[in-house]
């Protein structure tokens, strides 16, 4: 992809006219109007809300980077075996070696669906990733004046599977589900799903309490437009997920939990992969001229943290026009993600 600019510089990229082209926001104020360039790929995004021809050039733009994970053979066979074994896989690394971007690699190799996905942080609440019941929506619709015959919508319209309890729904294939950053998380949340990742169920005692002759309920998922049927108020999965647990290593879990999962670190990519990685995503003419980029990437990296994602905007930025030296704005792209740096 080429930058898009007001004008062609006759000089070439990287020449000082270009340099003021690839600069939209110049700070004078002064109104202008100019194409604003294509984003990376990795930064593109897809509206779920319709489904036309720019939508699936997004979803097959975002298909297309996580179609380029790049990942070593002993790390594939673990996560080989916790497919084979259904078990949660607990990825460990530093920020930026792929912990996340490894469910979406893992759900589109094996073609099974958007990824599921639950944040963690201080707040989190197994109840909330397992469902949400909104009882003062349906007590308000409860109170509206309707006609002889209209009951209003239904309990199901007020209850909403979370990214955990939809992937519990009986499938005939699992879905993979990722739980971001586990280790922010409340001390108690890892047993808290241990015990749903064990039993393979949960229950809705919302749901649970209706009479036999609704012991069947359309509720809403996680999943855009989509109901899934709950009976007897039991979630019960008949594929179990593949799950991606991550965590930062900000603290230890459980050994009953650490015992259940299988244990995968991702290592900071050497410059081999880092140059299979650049290839991958922005194809080899963007790596044939980025050599001095990885270069510059490794050597500080050696003092302070950066994300490989760090690298490949340096590297989108020089493909579309701008230089990038290590006492400009090279500086800035690869800035350390340590707290000391």
């Amino acid at each position: 992809m080429t930058q898009q600019t007001e004008t062609e510089s006759p000089e070439g990229p990287g020449s000082p006219a270009d340099q003021e082209n690839w600069q939209l926001f110049r700070g004078n104020g002064q109104r202008r109007t100019v194409p604003i360039p294509e984003a990376p790929p990795w930064r593109r995004f897809a509206n779920p809300e319709h489904d036309d021809t720019e939508g699936e050039a997004t979803r097959s733009n975002a298909a297309q980077s996580r179609a380029h994970y790049v990942i070593g053979r002993e790390e594939t066979d673990v996560v080989n075996a916790a497919i084979h074994l259904r078990r949660p896989l607990l990825v460990t690394g530093h920020p930026g070696t792929g912990k996340s971007s490894l469910a979406a690699a893992i759900a589109h190799e094996l073609d099974l669906g958007p990824v599921l996905r639950w944040p963690v942080n201080s707040r989190s609440t197994l109840q909330d990733a397992l469902y949400r019941y909104d009882a003062i929506g349906r007590l308000q619709e409860g109170n509206l004046e309707r006609g002889p015959g209209d009951l209003g919508p239904g309990i199901g319209s007020f209850l909403r599977l979370g990214p955990v309890g939809t992937a519990f729904v009986a499938e005939e294939r699992p879905r993979v589900l990722l739980v971001d950053e586990l280790d922010k998380g409340d001390i108690d949340l890892p047993n808290d799903l241990l015990t749903v990742f064990e039993e393979g169920t949960f229950e809705i005692p919302e749901l649970s309490r209706l009479p036999e002759d609704r012991a069947e309920v359309d509720v809403l998922t996680a999943d855009p437009h989509r109901t899934a049927k709950v009976r007897r108020g039991m979630v019960r999965c008949t594929e179990f997920p593949l799950v991606v647990i991550t965590s930062n290593g900000e603290r230890d879990f459980p050994p009953a939990f650490r015992r259940r999962c299988l244990p995968l670190h991702l290592g900071d990519p050497d410059e081999a992969r880092l140059r299979e990685i650049v290839e991958g995503h922005l194809g080899p003419e963007a790596l044939a001229d980025a050599g001095d980029l990885v270069m510059a990437f490794l050597a500080q990296r050696t003092v302070g943290e950066l994300a490989t994602d760090q690298l490949l905007n340096a590297v989108f930025l020089r493909r579309g026009g701008v230089r990038l030296d290590a006492d400009g704005l090279l500086k800035t792209v690869l800035h350390r993600l340590n707290a000391d740096g």
